[in-house]
């Protein structure tokens, strides 16, 4: 396979991985506490790794990858603290899509700078993707001048600084940097966890989702490292924040949750975006 078809094919599994771990782990949440399937899922990210990079006979890579992997892992806790945050005392309909929008669009100024612009193709791919993802994190009836922005626009710089800097992972090295950040990140999350006085026990039973959602979410997280590993960091960062849409997908499937008018047409512009991406 090809390093641009690498890339595109990497970056559209991550977010479906991405996505269906978002649709577990939310499935999840609804029965037990944040913080314990916060807790529970980066704990199964981090046995699933280390388990991946042995049976791969990955070597153990240097410390400046292990070091990347641990500040993204901290950026990634940061970015899921502040959104579960901002989802608790703004508005839904403001917070989720400022997050998504503003975690995809680093990557890809980040990128501008330190790759190059892409191509006017391209480029205007980027355009109906942020747009799409946008339209698609969107609630139906959202509406409103934007409150409370901060916790929003921090959830997104955590989201956006993970990409970049798990980004900068250089091949062989995939799962290694992978487990240390999730290691970084379960350490902040027991931390804010504890500080919070949310640390629950609940039933197995009830905990069995939000390791699956853990599972998925590290193979995204891999996918992801992969298709930056075959191209441009942009182009990778773009398509995995396509994940909004194959959760909506799985909602509708699974819960029978409809589809709003505003997510399929943010659907119609990310599928439309994908071609003018992958050129």
């Amino acid at each position: 396979m090809g390093p641009p078809l690498a890339t595109v094919s990497f970056g559209l599994a991550a977010a479906a991985s991405w996505g269906a771990g978002d649709f577990t782990g939310g499935v999840s949440a609804r029965r037990t506490d944040v913080y314990t399937v916060g807790l529970v899922s980066q704990a199964a990210g981090v046995v699933s790794l280390a388990a991946l990079a042995a049976a791969r006979a990955e070597p153990f890579p240097p410390a400046s990858a292990l070091g990347w992997g641990a500040v993204s892992g901290v950026f990634g806790a940061l970015g899921v603290a502040a959104l579960y945050r901002a989802l608790a005392v703004g508005r839904m309909g403001t917070a989720a899509p400022v997050t998504a929008v503003l975690a995809a669009a680093l990557p890809v100024c980040f990128a501008a700078l330190s790759q190059g612009l892409p191509s006017p193709l391209q480029f205007t791919g980027f355009g109906l993707a942020l747009g799409g993802i946008w339209l698609i994190s969107r609630p139906e009836g959202a509406g409103g001048s934007p409150e409370r922005l901060g916790l929003p626009l921090l959830a997104g710089v955590g989201f956006g600084g993970f990409l970049i800097c798990i980004g900068q992972v250089q091949a062989p090295a995939v799962f290694w940097p992978l487990a240390a950040a999730k290691v970084a990140s379960l350490l902040s999350m027991f931390a804010s966890a504890r500080g919070a006085g949310r640390l629950r026990l609940s039933q197995l039973s009830l905990l069995q989702p939000a390791a699956l959602a853990g599972v998925l979410d590290a193979g995204g997280n891999a996918f992801f490292v992969l298709a930056r590993q075959g191209g441009r960091l942009d182009v990778a960062s773009i398509l995995a924040s396509l994940y909004p849409a194959a959760t909506v997908l799985l909602a509708r499937l699974i819960l029978g949750e409809r589809v709003s008018r505003t997510q399929a047409v943010g659907i119609a512009a990310a599928l439309a975006a994908i071609p003018l991406i992958a050129t």
